[in-house]
């Protein structure tokens, strides 16, 4: 696909991203007629799922919403990493989306009426713009008194290398959300586990679409003030499957509270307990991927992006409250794979009136 003049050309609108969040966007801004192009620093399609680890199945996901104008691939047994990009690259050619990769976007900056964003030596010029670029590229770890100063290996499930790397290996799993569940199951059958979360967690056998409403919510309520983004489940609480069911028999859950620092060989509390561990896995989670944004000012004094609220529709929330021509898809109570696609349909709608009231 030949890329945009960067002179003479000026779109409607361009997005940031071609996962889930991204491809919703792009589909109705073109259902819309809206002249845009997405931009996708992955070589290939798929977005973050592209990036999961190899023993990560379908069955194991949680859940992956469908594309609109789409049905999402069943579970099975086979590896998400090569399912979803699949799924998610045939969406693209049957639509004819507009998608130029690998192309990474460094910079978003004002230029009167328009944006312009930079890539490298290529900029384009834009009317309006949908970020969509999710979490996966900032995984967090947070800092502990000792870190620099461990021996051991560690590493962040953004690069989990794999059960058998890890087998008969002492592993400290830090983290209290889905991901660090799912890997204690994965890990504990076949080696020596550790578990320590900031706070108890809070256990759940279901979660019914009430509840569910609720979770998004909350999260809605802090993005409207201006705070990050807190993670749904941290809401939702956590549940064990099946496939976990092992790992519970064998102590895996039973849950210690942080350490206070790390040492060369190991993690010791304030009250002298001492672990020896070969590896701190962090399940710590991830920061949304926003600091090409930063030239904007989207950012409140609390630190996260205002969205303006859209009244019966807490996942369509995406239109920055700083700078209406951005929306943010896949951020705060849309971080999720259907919130990802009901998002996108509201930022396709928010670009339109945008353009409109611009024109008028």
């Amino acid at each position: 696909m030949d890329l945009p003049d960067p002179v003479s050309d000026t779109l409607d609108s361009l997005v940031v991203g071609a996962g889930q969040a991204g491809l919703a966007a792009s589909y109705f801004l073109r259902q819309r007629g809206v002249d845009h192009v997405v931009l996708d620093a992955n070589p290939h399609p798929g977005g973050a799922w592209q990036h999961r680890w190899d023993s990560l199945g379908m069955d194991d996901v949680h859940g992956v919403a469908d594309l609109p104008g789409s049905v999402a691939p069943e579970r099975s047994e086979q590896p998400a990493k090569v399912v979803v990009p699949a799924y998610f690259g045939g969406y693209e050619r049957h639509h004819d989306l507009p998608v130029l990769r690998p192309v990474r976007v460094e910079r978003v900056e004002s230029d009167g009426e328009l944006l312009v964003v930079s890539a490298g030596e290529r900029t384009w010029r834009t009317r309006t713009l949908v970020n969509a670029t999710g979490t996966w590229t900032r995984p967090f770890v947070p800092f502990y008194p000792g870190i620099e100063s461990f021996t051991g290996e560690q590493v962040h499930t953004a690069h989990y290398p794999g059960v058998e790397h890890l087998r008969g290996k002492r592993v400290l799993v830090v983290g209290g959300g889905a991901s660090a569940v799912q890997l204690l199951g994965e890990l504990a059958p076949v080696t020596e586990t550790l578990w320590v979360t900031r706070r108890p967690p809070v256990w759940r056998e279901g979660l019914d679409a009430a509840a569910g409403l609720a979770a998004v919510t909350a999260v809605e309520e802090r993005v409207r003030r201006g705070l990050p983004p807190a993670s749904v489940v941290s809401v939702t609480g956590l549940s064990l499957r099946p496939q976990e069911q092992e790992a519970a028999r064998r102590g895996a859950y039973e849950r210690l509270p942080m350490f206070a620092r790390i040492e060369p060989d190991g993690v010791r509390w304030s009250d002298g307990r001492f672990e020896r561990v070969d590896v701190i896995l962090w399940a710590t989670g991830f920061r949304p991927a926003v600091d090409h944004l930063a030239p904007l000012g989207l950012r409140t004094p609390q630190g996260g992006i205002a969205l303006v609220p859209l009244p019966g529709n807490v996942q369509g929330a995406t239109t920055a409250v700083v700078d209406p021509r951005v929306q943010l898809v896949g951020y705060g109570p849309s971080a999720s794979t259907i919130g990802a696609s009901r998002a996108g349909r509201a930022a396709a709608a928010a670009v339109v009136r945008r353009l409109a009231d611009a024109a008028a």
